[in-house]
Parts: structure tokens; C-alpha cells; sequence
């Protein structure tokens, strides 16, 4: 992957903000996935896993925060989203590699699968109106990366006509998007609501792409944040560069047997 932000920029722009459910769909090719940006076009599996408040507060950062200090809400190490070494080991979680989820009602599973290379590079979970994209990447073990991928995630979307909103959110600073529709896909001159969300952890980065009811419902957002916290990140022991996403993959026992479809 590379460490460069090239904004495909229809990316995440497009995928993650649409608020349909999306069964075994497929969009389209993905160049790569750097860190500021999301998978474009992917080809997604799903299945169904049985089993804080949207306004936020608009801020004024005041002096430029340091762009290698990590980004966390204090309680992350018991709260969540949480590293591996922290996690109850006993709970059922679904192993997708770089990081586990745990099932609940009503919660589907989207793998976005990168077409060339047929590697996941980017997990999507539905769940209460809502859809989130998760993406673990590798961070330094004394510094952060969220602060200065913001910088990246809004300098793409102003270059795609968007444009966004900082404010702190329950993880920390986050992004409200307001982001072009592509043509095609809707009418002309509407536009989508994102939050970019992002925690920096113990030797890894998540980020998070809410949009549907999550992004502008108190309710609906409370319930994907608790998703967000549920995940468990596995950075694993084996070094990696900074950004390099951590290798996802297809569950090794698939909840509901996903299978991918599309040519």
C-alpha cells in the first residue's frame, strides 16, 4: 500500500456514504487503499451476524494539535475499540484477521474486496440504519495518525467539491462530510453526510466511515459507535510500515457462508 493519500475520489465518497444495505453487491475496482482514503470499487460479501449523540460538538481546535499525538478517548483500553491484548478472549468474536467483530442481532457483514488482487481491504458492517467501514492500519508505538489524516481526508473532499466539518465527537476529534453525489447515482448537485471517525491504539490506527442514520440520528448513532467500540483490532507481531493496512480476511468459520458475487 502505498504511503501516499491519492484520492480516488470517489472512494469512500460514494461507497461508504450510501445508505443502501448492500447483500453480496458489487461496485467497482479499488487502486489501492492509503490510509485518507477508502477502497473506490470493490466487489463485497456479506452475511448476517445473529447474536454519543450524532450532533457532536462543533470545535475550535485553537493551535494546530501535534500531528503525531495519538488520538483516543481515554477509556479506549476498557471501553474499546480494543487491541487483542485487551480483548476477553472467551467472547465469540468473527476472526476477519486484522481485526474481530462481535455478532448481534440485526448486525450484516460486507467484505470489499480489492478486484485485481482479490484481497479484502476493507470491512463493512449494517447495522441499525447504519453503515460503518472499518480499516486497521499499521501506527507507530509512540505516535498517532488520525490528526494528520483528517488534514488528507478534507483536503480530498474539498478537491472533490465537498466539504467538511471538525468537531469532537465521542472517539475524539472527527470529520461531519458533506460529499458530492457521482453522477449516476443520484440527482444532480445532492450531496451525502459522512462522519470520518478514527482512534489511534497500540501500534495501529482504525478508521471508521459512518453514514445513514448514524451520521445525522442521536439514536442511530449511538448504536454504530457502540459497534465501533466492539471491534478488536490484531495488529499481529510481524513489522510493518506505518499506514500499510493489517491484512484482513474472510472469516476462517463464515457466519451464514458469504459468498462473493459478480464477474
Amino acid at each position: 500500500m502505498s504511503d501516499n493519500v491519492n484520492p480516488d475520489t470517489r472512494s469512500n465518497a460514494d461507497d461508504a456514504t450510501s445508505t443502501k444495505k448492500k447483500k453480496l453487491g458489487r461496485t467497482k475496482k479499488v487502486k489501492g487503499a492509503p490510509v485518507g482514503t477508502a477502497p473506490a470499487e470493490t466487489e463485497s460479501t456479506g452475511s448476517d451476524l445473529a447474536e454519543s449523540d450524532a450532533a457532536g460538538t462543533e470545535f475550535d481546535s485553537g493551535p494546530a494539535a501535534d500531528p503525531n499525538a495519538k488520538s483516543a478517548p481515554e477509556d479506549r483500553d476498557v471501553e474499546g475499540p480494543l487491541d487483542e491484548s485487551e480483548a476477553n478472549p472467551v467472547r465469540p468474536y468473527v476472526d476477519l484477521g486484522g481485526v474481530k467483530i462481535l455478532p448481534r442481532e440485526g448486525l450484516h457483514l460486507r467484505l470489499e474486496i480489492e478486484e485485481g488482487s482479490k484481497r479484502v481491504v476493507a470491512i463493512g458492517l449494517d447495522y441499525a440504519g447504519s453503515t460503518l467501514q472499518v480499516q486497521p492500519f499499521a501506527a507507530p508505538r509512540s505516535s498517532g495518525l488520525w490528526h494528520e489524516i483528517r488534514t488528507q481526508i478534507a483536503d480530498q473532499i474539498a478537491k472533490q467539491g465537498g466539504s467538511t466539518t471538525p468537531r469532537e465527537g465521542p472517539f475524539g476529534p472527527e470529520l461531519v462530510a458533506e460529499i458530492p453525489v457521482a453522477a449516476g447515482q443520484g440527482p444532480s448537485g445532492t450531496t451525502r453526510l459522512a462522519r470520518f471517525i478514527g482512534v489511534d491504539g497500540p501500534r495501529w490506527f482504525l478508521r471508521g466511515v459512518i453514514a445513514g442514520e448514524g451520521a445525522i440520528n442521536p439514536e442511530a448513532a449511538a448504536q454504530i459507535e457502540d459497534l465501533f467500540r466492539s471491534i478488536v483490532v490484531v495488529r499481529g507481531a510481524s513489522p510493518m510500515p506505518p499506514r500499510d493496512l493489517i491484512p484482513l480476511r474472510m472469516p476462517a468459520t463464515p457466519a451464514g457462508n458469504p459468498e462473493p458475487t459478480g464477474a
